[in-house]
């Protein structure tokens, strides 16, 4: 099992790169694992509390299970992925079973700031962008997928997700084995992904 993991800021355009990748494998071959299902739960705080929550910061992530779960799957035994809402910032009761693949895409924010997660993966990237892009996509996605106002962004923006950003992920560039820039929109950077991957799924066919 080929583990990938894909770093980068919020509204880089990693998902973008993911998406791209999952269009030129079937599904069985390659599957994604989403840092975001594994925030921690947090019902113990109230719906307020829970708000004020600092996604960008490696405490909200519960990354033992995650490294749990990948370590399961390179036995070849299926998980249960948790399903996370940002609206009520807790996890569902229902899980997402996901069974062992080839090739295993984990994508988030957060991956390469973790160390126990960055020894388990087998090739580390990060999609870089520059701030003002990511500014505004994350402006377009909370206001369409999160419900929120523009006010709201930016104000989270300017509290948590810039200085995050600069203290946590910036930093976990360096970890990194391969670096896109320009996010999505670079079309080599992906290609030589895609390649690579294509080649481990070819060696392990063989």
């Amino acid at each position: 099992m080929l583990i990938v993991g894909i770093a980068g800021g919020t509204g880089s355009g990693k998902t973008t790169v993911v998406r791209k990748i999952m269009e030129v494998f079937p599904n069985d071959e390659v599957i994604v694992i989403p840092q975001d299902s594994y925030y921690k739960d947090n019902k113990d705080i109230s719906l307020e509390e829970r708000q004020k929550i600092n996604f960008d910061h490696p405490d909200s992530v519960e990354f033992s299970l995650l490294i749990d779960h990948l370590k399961q799957l390179k036995k070849g035994k299926s998980v249960e992925m948790p399903i996370y809402s940002y609206l009520t910032c807790l996890r569902a009761k229902e899980t997402i079973p996901i069974k062992p693949s080839r090739v295993v895409l984990v994508e988030g924010i957060l991956i390469l700031t973790d160390i126990g997660l960055r020894d388990i993966l087998d090739i580390k990237v990060f999609v870089d962008a520059d701030a003002d892009d990511r500014l505004g996509r994350v402006i377009q996605r909370d206001i369409i997928e999160r419900g929120r106002s523009v006010l709201k962004v930016l104000e989270r923006y300017h509290d948590t997700v810039k200085p995050s950003h600069l203290q946590f992920i910036e930093p976990s560039k360096r970890y990194a084995d391969i670096i896109i820039p320009r996010g999505g929109e670079n079309e080599v950077g992906i290609e030589v992904l895609i390649s690579i991957i294509e080649k481990h799924l070819l060696q392990s066919k063989s």
